[in-house]
């Protein structure tokens, strides 16, 4: 799984040694100006930047600062303070994980600002619980109050065009949570055109890295990893280590999924001595749990489990527990790398419990999965065959509701492409009516008179209309039928093949187990048979070519250096089905999906810039 940390977003932040030092020196001056104060609003606002200034790098002197900035506002009845205080306690409650409070300071200061009228105010404190429902993954109620404060922000006077911009962000990565990528696509290139007008170069480094993720879920890696770099080359240049770090473990992640670990490794280690020189456990914890899968990817097992170690050991002291759980499940694998299953399993309890807590369907996915296949080498196949019900019952949740999303995406944008087909007839329709006002009573009675001629034959042509109207439906109704007849075919083969792999799995399991070789050496000859039986693949061509006519013949008319394989995989990806759905229909990895569709872009001479599931739809 890519990894993906939007720092800003999340109200995370680590100051650098020099700039601490700057911020050291501000402070005293703060300090020494607050004790030659009377009681006032500057001395309020002295207190409140000194909050501003402690958030993130002393949390008990920010909490001290936002307590003295309370009880000073109260005493001077400064309701701008008062709401200004509630938020800051907000943020430093948020800081330290204790989202009930947060919310509970939030809701009392966003009251007090529109009790008077501060909409500056408001926005920042509605976009302060946007952030607490995304945390939350209450996704929906986030975008509702993203999309309140865009609604107040872009009437307000002067616009605050940072804050806008912001809030465009955040909408677009509340969306690529939703799946909405093409969505989340649009709301991301707004933010971003915003920060490049008013240069701010780190939000506008933030939002590149967001496109990035965007073309990642899009399946354009070339196109993720050009935004990627670039972002990465903006946060050198204005010296933010932290991001620099994040960023090439970003990029790493990319380079694992395709299999290029040497690249990955070349960025990892040079993001680790920046992680330590910031001192961000969670980015050093990763990078070494990356380092640890690269080296069980080699097989360097031994060498896998001190980087896991160590990551593990960061994890506690720095309470991460998601990224522990990751941490667990990668120890796991490697005692079932070395033939300790019995250890293996102990890790993987401690991972399904970590997933259950933090609500990590993907660990626990993955968990599952991995426990059936060890308690089945320990010969407990009834707990083998229970782990292995439950990773399906997970990954078909996961699958509907990533199904969910897409269908609710297809009926927003329905929604949306019908509103501007009605405006577009009512355009239509006043035209008409403009130039009809303007025809002369001459016209009028000629238009009269060739309507009582045009009588005659218009009840014939009326019958011969709805004719074709009935005809038409009828057509369209045969259509919609294959189709469904089309993916329902592609589904249960997909679905057949999946679970012919996994009988040969078994069949190969029990035959090593039970030395009754010739008889399950039939069983798996017959089961690669049907697997690789091109029957299955000329009946579910027939289906396809009576829906989408033509497309083989021009396919084949404009890249004839297309072979009959490729051929298949372009059918397959015009019927927009998913990575996993195509592999088990053709019969290969993820990761060999993930390598045909980039030997596919190369030989159809498709940039960075071009999208292969672009290219096929328009075919």
């Amino acid at each position: 799984m890519k990894s993906k940390i939007v720092f800003w977003l999340l109200v995370v932040c680590v100051v650098s040694p020099p700039l601490c030092a700057q911020q050291n020196q501000k402070l005293d001056s703060l300090l020494t100006l607050y004790q030659n104060l009377d009681d006032g609003i500057r001395k309020y606002e002295v207190l409140a930047q000194a909050h501003e200034l402690t958030l993130y790098n002393d949390i008990d002197a920010a909490k001290n600062y936002v307590d003295l900035s309370v009880k000073l506002a109260r005493q001077l009845d400064y309701k701008k303070g008062i709401a200004q205080s509630n938020y800051n306690l907000g943020v430093y409650y948020n800081n330290i994980g204790k989202k009930d409070s947060a919310f509970a300071s939030y809701k009392k200061s966003l009251q007090q600002y529109i009790a008077i009228k501060d909409i500056s105010g408001e926005t920042a404190v509605r976009h302060g619980l946007a952030i607490l429902k995304f945390a939350e993954s209450d996704y929906d109620k986030s975008l509702n109050l993203i999309e309140e404060n865009i609604e107040i922000q872009s009437v307000q006077r002067p616009i605050d065009s940072s804050r806008l911009a912001s809030s465009f962000y955040l909408k677009g990565y509340t969306q690529v949570k939703k799946a909405n990528y093409k969505v989340a696509l649009v709301e991301t290139l707004k933010a971003l055109k915003i920060f490049e007008r008013i240069a701010q170069p780190d939000r506008e480094a933030d939002a590149i890295a967001l496109l990035g993720e965007i073309e990642y879920h899009l399946g354009n890696i070339d196109k993720s990893l050009e935004y990627d770099k670039k972002s990465l080359a903006i946060y050198r240049r204005i010296n933010d280590k932290f991001y620099e770090a994040e960023s090439m473990l970003t990029i790493a992640d990319t380079y694992m999924e395709i299999k290029e670990y040497d690249t990955a490794m070349d960025y990892l280690n040079d993001a680790l001595p920046l992680a330590r020189e910031i001192q961000s456990p969670s980015i050093e914890t990763m990078i070494l749990g990356a380092l640890g899968d690269i080296a069980t990817e080699k097989g360097e097992y031994y060498k896998a489990i001190d980087y896991i170690k160590a990551s593990t050991k960061i994890s506690k002291e720095a309470k991460r527990p998601a990224i522990l759980g990751e941490n667990w499940l990668s120890t796991s694998l490697f005692y079932s790398k070395v033939n300790q299953p019995k250890i293996a399993i102990q890790y993987l309890d401690s991972t399904l419990q970590n997933a259950k807590s933090t609500g990590n369907k993907d660990l626990l996915q993955r968990a599952y999965f991995d426990g059936s296949k060890l308690y089945s080498e320990l010969g407990n196949h009834k707990q083998a065959y229970a782990y292995y019900v439950d990773f399906h019952n997970i990954s078909d949740s996961i699958l509907n509701s990533d199904k969910s999303k897409r269908i609710e995406e297809l009926r927003s944008k329905f929604d949306t492409e019908k509103k501007e087909q009605q405006i577009v007839l009512q355009e239509k329709e006043i035209t008409v009516l403009e130039q009809q006002a303007s025809i002369s009573n001459l016209q009028r009675i000629l238009m009269g008179i060739g309507l009582l001629l045009s009588l005659i034959g218009f009840y014939a042509i009326r019958q011969k209309m709805k004719r074709n109207r009935l005809e038409k439906e009828k057509v369209d109704a045969e259509l919609e039928f294959k189709k469904k007849e089309l993916t329902t075919h592609a589904l249960n083969l997909a679905r057949k093949n999946e679970t012919l792999e996994n009988l040969k799995l078994k069949a190969q399991e029990l035959k090593e187990k039970e030395n009754m070789g010739a008889g399950y050496n039939q069983l798996i000859r017959s089961i690669n048979f049907d697997l690789q039986d091109d029957n299955n693949w000329e009946n579910f061509s027939r289906y396809f070519e009576e829906v989408h006519k033509d497309f083989n013949s021009t396919v084949k008319s404009k890249y004839p250096q297309v072979t009959s394989n490729e051929l298949r995989l372009l059918a397959l990806l015009k019927m927009n089905l998913s990575s996993k759905e195509i592999a088990n229909i053709l019969n290969i990895s993820p990761e060999g999906i993930k390598k045909a569709r980039y030997r596919l872009r190369k030989k159809l001479d498709l940039s960075t810039e071009d999208s292969l599931q672009d290219l096929v739809l328009s075919l």
